[in-house]
């Protein structure tokens, strides 16, 4: 690979990181900016750089061959370093505009170790969270419970690998992993017989401070499993309220994390202060998004499909429009929490009324608090 002259490379990193700059958006280049603590300059001359590593490893992958023990960035986002053990390599490295590291064992070698690994996965016990070959420091590296990495099962395991000891570096983990979403209002679930939206994210005030979110109590009875719009498990109905009054709360499984956020919008809930009779109100669900109108009357009560056997009490009634799945999802005004959608009649196309549950009965009645704030 032919090296740039100076001022060719200077005028490539310029067009280079005017390229970045028309392919990212302005939101990601001013959140790098904010958290890697760069100006917009550093932030664009990195990404440029980043857009073309993949090349020059790859080049660099091919040329030393099994000889290869990996690459990555320097800090600054602006270097690539490669593996080397021997020196014809280095002088590869080095024609094709990278950095040599001089190490002990190759990618091929490493990777070998973690296979061995991968094959006694099930023989790792509980102190253990995972494995990976960290390419920098030339090690499969061995993550365990901190409080558990003297116990002589994390050394049973690393011996599984049958391989050079000084090849494994045995570290403290930052914790258990486990998978990540969040909860957000207006956001679709599903269950056996048929999908809602969530309402607000909650903790339960008791001691055990258990967490999930609020929503409809048609949508499910007790013991109605649920799941998120991932397809992963999201929790269990614990209480279902319905006829009388239309409201339900879901315990959630630990992966999960409520927040205060609602679907459609950058609003999160600050609290649940009772909007006045004709003030605006917004909901959200995952059917037909976000949709405001005039909340039109309170504390009413809906017979559902016109039977005297099934009546709703203490509904506030609004303007906005809602169809069949939207049930569950919040209403706000402002910043405040007002209900979860009930029920509706119309459409979001010809235009319709919709019924909410005032969130304040079900906070009251479940013992159970708003997740609010950023």
């Amino acid at each position: 690979m032919k090296r740039l002259s100076f001022p060719t490379l200077v005028l490539s990193l310029i067009l280079a990181q005017s390229a970045a700059a028309q392919s990212v958006s302005s939101e990601m280049v001013a959140t790098m900016q904010r958290d890697f603590g760069l100006s917009r300059e550093q932030v664009l001359r990195r990404l440029a750089f980043e857009a073309k590593a993949p090349q020059m490893e790859s080049t660099l992958k091919d040329r030393l061959s099994s000889g290869f023990a990996g690459a990555w960035l320097n800090k600054e986002g602006t270097q690539l370093i490669v593996g080397v053990t021997n020196e014809a390599d280095a002088a590869t490295v080095r024609a094709a505009g990278a950095a040599p590291r001089m190490v002990t064992w190759t990618l091929e070698q490493l990777d070998q170790v973690k296979e061995a690994l991968d094959r006694h996965a099930r023989d790792a016990g509980s102190a253990i969270h995972g494995w990976y070959v960290d390419i920098p420091t030339n090690r499969v590296v061995v993550l365990a419970d901190e409080a558990s990495m003297s116990q002589s099962s994390v050394e049973d395991f690393v011996a599984l690998a049958g391989r050079n000891r000084d090849m494994i570096q045995v570290v403290p983990s930052p914790g258990t992993p486990r998978l990540l979403h969040d909860i957000v209002g207006g956001d679709i679930y599903g269950m056996e017989h048929g999908t809602c939206s969530i309402g607000f994210s909650v903790i339960h005030l008791g001691p055990a401070a258990y967490k999930g979110y609020i929503t409809a109590g048609h949508c499910g009875p007790a013991g109605t499993l649920t799941w998120g719009s991932n397809g992963h498990p999201l929790g269990t109905v614990v209480h279902s309220h319905f006829p009388v009054y239309d409201y339900g709360w879901v315990w959630t499984d630990p992966s999960w994390t409520p927040t205060s956020m609602i679907m459609g919008t950058n609003t999160r809930v600050a609290g649940s202060t009772e909007a006045v009779l004709l003030s605006s109100v917004c909901r959200s669900g995952y059917r037909t998004g976000w949709r405001c109108g005039i909340i039109e009357a309170k504390n009413q009560t809906v017979l559902v499909n016109g039977s005297y056997d099934i009546q709703v009490l203490g509904l506030t009634r609004t303007s906005a429009c809602a169809e069949p799945g939207d049930s569950g999802g919040p209403f706000i005004s402002g910043d405040q929490a007002q209900g979860m959608t009930s029920m509706g009649s119309g459409n979001c196309t010809s235009g319709g009324t919709s019924y909410f549950q005032p969130v304040k009965r079900v906070l009251r009645d479940l013992g159970v608090a708003l997740v609010t704030g950023p």
